[in-house]
């Protein structure tokens, strides 16, 4: 194996090794409990897990799916959630090297990640991480220089404020509260770190496929959409998009509407 094929492999392991501990902020964060104490048991058996039952997707492809003591079902969203972290390491530092910006992006996907699954889960951003993450993705794109301040500051703003403007506006013609203010607090921490041109393509991006998604429930429901469906996870697709090819969507955009004029 060549040395970037060795460190891609470092990668993609150290990914799967946080998503291990997501898994952790994801079950216990609307709970209220600490992410540090107890080590982690079984939910059924309260058995603690042992280290080599804690390996990332491996130990559930040998236990096939079951706790060694109770026997009791592991749900596949654990090995899931490790591998959609891993890969995502592996994806940002096939993407941006070695640097600075793959540590500061792999942050922000794994907050992102474990947003995604309790908004699915409990329809709740907790504030813990989108206020936290406002100031520190902020602190973050600009020692990056990826984002000006300005522009971050700017994007915080419209991030924000475009949302909370959609949740008055839904609340004051209907009565009823059609987005919950999570929603509001996740885009200006996303436009903290990507700026209001990322939260635009954000919006966008999140908008459209929420519609997708929407549409093929509802058709697959026979019509009607009775289950809530959370937006946090679109928005947290539609930045981590961004971080991917937004710029070069943008520009490529701008530039066939510029050759059609």
């Amino acid at each position: 194996m060549s040395p970037n094929q060795i460190m891609s492999l470092f990668v993609l392991l150290g990914g799967a090794c946080v998503g291990s501990f997501l898994n952790v902020c994801i079950y216990r964060l609307p709970a209220g409990l600490s992410i540090a104490y107890p080590p982690s048991a079984c939910p059924q058996c309260r058995q603690p897990i042992r280290f080599f039952d804690n390996i990332p997707v491996l130990s559930y492809l040998l236990l096939r799916g079951r706790c060694r003591n109770c026997r009791a079902a592991i749900a596949l969203r654990y090995p899931l959630v490790e591998l959609i972290t891993g890969l995502a390491a592996l994806a940002l530092f096939l993407r941006y090297g070695l640097t600075a910006a793959t540590l500061v992006y792999f942050l922000f996907v794994a907050v992102l990640i474990v947003i995604t699954f309790i908004d699915i889960d409990h329809q709740i951003i907790p504030d813990v991480l989108s206020l936290t993450g406002i100031p520190i993705f902020f602190l973050a794109g600009g020692w990056l220089a990826e984002t000006v301040w300005t522009e971050a500051l700017i994007g915080i703003l419209a991030g924000g404020g475009s949302l909370l403007l959609v949740a008055l506006g839904y609340r004051l013609i209907t009565g009823k509260d059609g987005m919950g203010m999570g929603d509001v607090k996740l885009l200006a921490m996303i436009g903290a770190l990507i700026g209001w041109r990322g939260v635009l393509f954000t919006l966008f991006f999140s908008s459209v496929s929420g519609t997708l998604v929407g549409l093929f429930l509802m058709v697959r429901s026979g019509g009607s959409l009775k289950t809530k469906l959370p937006f946090g996870p679109f928005l947290a697709l539609g930045a981590i998009a961004y971080i991917f090819y937004g710029p070069e969507l943008i520009d490529a955009y701008l530039g066939l509407t510029v050759s059609l004029r």
